[in-house]
């Protein structure tokens, strides 16, 4: 823990103790990056978040920020910090002009702001759904922010799907529907492969890059491991995991496109989106692991039942 001072203005914040490191990071109410936050405080370090609605008191210990993405920021709002680890996207976006005003000019100006701050390292989670020719929104947005990082010096981590024990966004999804599912809707015949990333090797890279024990230039790198799985073939482990055999019906995805689409635009709570269907059906046909091989990083390979689900 800090020690609490008065800063200038009479309000609190929290000073870390002598030798403890500031990590800052967006989007910690997340699943992701819920995980890091967790991973860096158990590592001993101290952890800002910059959240949308962070509560009064955090923001008087200095354990929190009110920060949104795509808002401007300056080097004066952030405290001095070793670390800064961006994992936030704001999903609710549906146009891309928005996308690429909140999601890539947003990321933009908080790295420039960080770099001016003096934050030395700085870490963008990125996905492996951005690659040259991607189709999807989310797979654009995160490929025009990692072109405009790289001149900030920022690490660049492209995640596969992620998975752990306690599982949350899209995986977490699938678990349920394996787990719960009379019949499993199987879009474009489950043909598509997937690489998966477990949250506590990727938490791990994190904190390494953080801490400056990782250093692999401007070249996003890409965080999976190397054999990839059929979503059919995903789908069907995790129903065996639960006790389930898993049964399909085949869908035409672009028939369940336009239907998700429909609900988007007339405002539906839906809990998968249309354009992570468009990412699903056009995956990178060959992802890059020579600098993931070159910095002697590992990651598990996927087996569903040794997860507690």
């Amino acid at each position: 823990m800090g020690i609490r001072v008065p800063d200038l203005s009479g309000k609190f914040f929290m000073k870390p103790t002598s030798g403890q490191r500031t990590c800052l990071i967006t989007g910690s109410r997340g699943y992701l990056g819920g995980c890091v936050k967790a991973r860096f405080q158990r590592a001993g370090w101290n952890v800002v978040e910059l959240t949308r609605n962070p509560g009064a008191e955090e923001v008087r210990e200095g354990r929190a920020i009110q920060f949104r993405l795509g808002d401007e920021i300056s080097a004066g709002q952030l405290p001095g910090a070793d670390a800064l680890v961006h994992c936030a996207h704001d999903f609710t976006l549906h146009d891309w002009k928005k996308i690429h005003a909140v999601n890539v000019l947003g990321a933009e100006k908080l790295f420039q702001a960080a770099r001016a701050a003096g934050i030395a390292r700085l870490v963008f989670i990125s996905s492996m759904s951005a690659f040259e020719g991607c189709q999807s929104l989310y797979g654009r947005a995160k490929l025009e922010i990692e072109k405009r990082l790289q001149p900030l010096g920022a690490f660049l981590v492209r995640p596969g799907l992620i998975y752990g024990d306690q599982p949350g966004g899209i995986f977490g999804n699938l678990v349920k529907q394996a787990g719960h599912a009379f019949a499993l809707p199987l879009l474009g015949g489950g043909r598509q492969v997937l690489h998966l990333t477990h949250q506590d090797d990727l938490c791990e890279l994190i904190l390494r890059q953080a801490a400056s024990d990782v250093s692999a230039g401007p070249e996003p790198v890409t965080a999976a491991h190397e054999q990839g799985w059929s979503f059919r073939s995903i789908l069907e482990e995790l129903a065996r995991a639960q006790g389930r055999r898993a049964r399909f019906v085949p869908v035409p995805w672009r028939l369940a496109w336009l239907v998700i689409k429909t609900g988007e635009v007339c405002r539906l709570p839906l809990k998968f989106r249309s354009d992570s269907l468009v990412s699903l059906m056009n995956q990178n046909p060959r992802p890059s692991f020579e600098l993931t091989r070159r910095l002697g990083l590992k990651f598990r390979p996927f087996q569903p039942g040794t997860l507690k689900l």
